[in-house]
């Protein structure tokens, strides 16, 4: 397609008729995001981002986020900006002399409309200089700060309506593609993250290009938190918290059920696919952790203690301790790869203000695998990995994509040819194993290329949960070394690889994606017996006895039938077996499941073997 000399994405747009609200937000030239009014040059690689994608997403919402600004400044003139980005779901900004509470949103919402009926434009202004950004800006003691620690001596703004606020962008051609918000919450946050700084007030909002996507959203956000694993997790007696351990989970008995179903799964499918378990310290010298290197880089977020004169540190991850118990012998080429797995209680040190639920703790078991394999062994490698991803994801009706992360541009170890061959040999993984994957070009760690597998709840939210990462900062930093096929001393190629990630965020998941109600294998609460009276009782403990392998539990309180139903369907309990004069006569039971189907009555044998085959196949619900 040739354009006019001088046409700009925006013209491009225009031609291909990109022009709905939710069409055209930026454009990426060359691989770079940029606004629609860049002038095209012969040659250049173009895509127009939508909102259906990422890219395009972070800009609506971050443009989205200056129209809240905007609109918050006009009714409070005395807030101070400070910063406001796009996140997972919408954008916040951050204010300084402003405080508001929930009444405040409505009228902050309608004058944000305001601002979206007057269509401003989005005006990009440069300056050349760290003078000229602090001449604009240097007023507001945020901006001034911001200004001063970037090593940038070019910065630029944007401008829409009066509002101007310093920003790299890019932003939406105009606000007026912006077509449904919602100012969600608002709180407390310190000014960079930092808790020995001021404390500032937060807006979180949400914008969208129809008002379908956001009463759909909404919707989304009235069923996530009748799921949310915060509440339902101690209302079934899963977990809880502690002002004593703040970020530590406490488990509770009907919680270690479904925790030792977890670890008893995980064993059996490590064990099929050649993994050898071994456990290492938690409590290790000062010394390990700065050959790892978490010592000088880590160390803020480590549980460090002073036993006999010696420096020791709780251990932040398995990995150092995973290379100790590698060195404690002499390897060959013939024992690769070589699997070592290992569920590790692992301690860091979160921000109060971060911790949440299960979802961020402070301490957590890590289910990581350490892999020791020749160069030539990783693609392969890294199939029968992603092979026991799907085997333990599916079982728990998971959806996921993959995500190849590749060479940051700068501070990473290791040759350009060792980097090469590694993220060659992850996408030839990938590229055999069939499933889609999205690459994030310069966003693998400093060490390594690596895979990220990505879950989707039952609400279609995603987690970060696995890791598939190379590395070639540990077996250098510890000097380990195998005995190659010419008997020569060579260093190892090693995987990390976690695929629960944190036991304790994936069980906070599971809550979620099953709403508490969890298939029979893994349910704490897999049946109940209701006697209809007391005299039924003999029966309904005969019944337990030949239950005795399942988590069966009977109800001897003196509330009627309906009522023993019906909180064994609050607490989720799979089926529930009614016992009455009938049942007892005819040795059967009467069989009722937790989403109200009654089955009628059965041989007590037909409902056993029901079940077990149930456990044995780890069906879903």
């Amino acid at each position: 397609m040739r354009l006019p000399k001088g046409s700009t994405a925006e013209d491009l747009a225009k031609l291909l008729n990109q022009t709905a609200p939710d069409q055209a937000l930026a454009a990426c030239i060359n691989g770079k995001t940029v606004d629609l009014n860049t002038v095209l040059e012969e040659g250049d690689d173009i895509k127009l981002w939508s909102f259906a994608d990422k890219e395009g997403k972070e800009v609506y919402w971050h443009s989205s986020a200056h129209v809240l600004a905007q609109a918050v400044l006009r009714l409070w003139p005395q807030a101070v900006p400070t910063i406001g980005p796009p996140i997972d779901a919408g954008f916040y900004y951050d204010f300084a002399n402003l405080h508001i509470s929930d009444e405040d949103f409505k009228k902050i919402e309608e004058e944000m409309e305001e601002i979206v009926k007057q269509n401003y434009k989005s005006q990009r202004e440069v300056f050349n200089s760290k003078k000229e950004a602090l001449q604009a800006f240097g007023s507001n003691p945020y901006k001034k700060e911001l200004i001063e620690g970037f090593e940038d001596t070019i910065f630029t703004a944007y401008r829409q309506g009066e509002f101007f606020d310093l920003c790299r962008g890019p932003h939406l051609p105009s606000v007026g593609k912006i077509k449904a918000i919602k100012v969600l919450k608002t709180s407390g946050a310190y000014w960079r993250g930092d808790s020995e700084r001021e404390m500032l007030t937060r807006i979180y909002a949400i914008t969208f290009p129809d008002k379908k996507q956001l009463r759909d959203y909404l919707l989304l956000l009235e069923e996530a938190k009748k799921r949310d694993h915060k509440i339902l997790g101690p209302k079934l007696g899963i977990f809880s918290h502690k002002e004593e351990a703040p970020g530590m989970a406490f488990i509770h008995p009907k919680g270690m059920i479904i925790w030792k179903a977890l670890i008893a799964f995980w064993e059996e499918c490590h064990d099929r696919a050649g993994y050898e378990q071994i456990k290492t310290p938690q409590l290790m010298r000062r010394e390990l952790w700065e050959c790892s290197g978490h010592w000088q880089n880590y160390r803020h977020n480590m549980y460090t203690s002073s036993i006999e004169d010696r420096e020791f540190a709780i251990k932040p991850m398995n990995c150092p301790g995973c290379m100790l118990f590698y060195k404690s012998q002499v390897h060959s080429y013939r024992e690769f790869p070589l699997r070592l797995a290992e569920i590790g209680h692992v301690h860091r040190h979160e921000a109060s203000g971060a911790l949440s639920g299960l979802m961020r703790v402070r301490s957590f078991h890590q289910d990581d695998a350490h892999i020791f394999l020749e160069p030539h062994q990783i693609e392969d490698e890294i199939l029968r990995v992603l092979a026991l991803v799907e085997e333990i994801y599916s079982v728990f009706k998971l959806d996921y994509h993959l995500e190849l992360s590749t060479r940051p541009e700068k501070d990473t170890i290791g040759t350009d040819a060792q980097w090469e061959h590694a993220t060659l040999s992850l996408k030839r993984a990938l590229d055999r194993c069939g499933k889609p994957y999205i690459v994030r070009e310069g966003e693998g760690a400093f060490y390594g290329p690596k895979i990220d597998l990505h879950i989707k709840d039952a609400l279609g939210r995603t987690w970060q949960c696995g890791t598939i990462q190379l590395d070639m900062a540990l077996p250098e930093r510890f000097e380990l070394e195998y005995i190659d096929q010419e008997g020569h001393r060579s260093r190892p190629v090693m995987m990390h690889r976690a695929l629960y990630g944190s036991i304790e965020r994936f069980l906070g998941i599971l809550i979620e994606h099953y709403a508490g109600k969890f298939p029979f294998w893994l349910s704490p609460r897999q049946v109940r017996i209701i006697p209809v009276a007391d005299r039924h009782l003999p029966y309904a403990q005969e019944v337990a006895k030949k239950l005795s392998s399942f988590h069966c539990e009977i109800d001897s309180s003196h509330e009627s039938v309906s009522k023993k139903i019906r909180l064994a369907q609050l607490e989720q309990v799979n089926y529930m077996l009614t016992l009455g004069d009938q049942e007892v006569e005819h040795k059967t039971v009467s069989l009722r499941s937790r989403d109200n189907v009654v089955h009628g009555e059965l041989p007590l044998e037909g409902f056993i073997k029901k079940i077990e085959e149930e456990r044995r196949t780890r069906a879903s619900c």
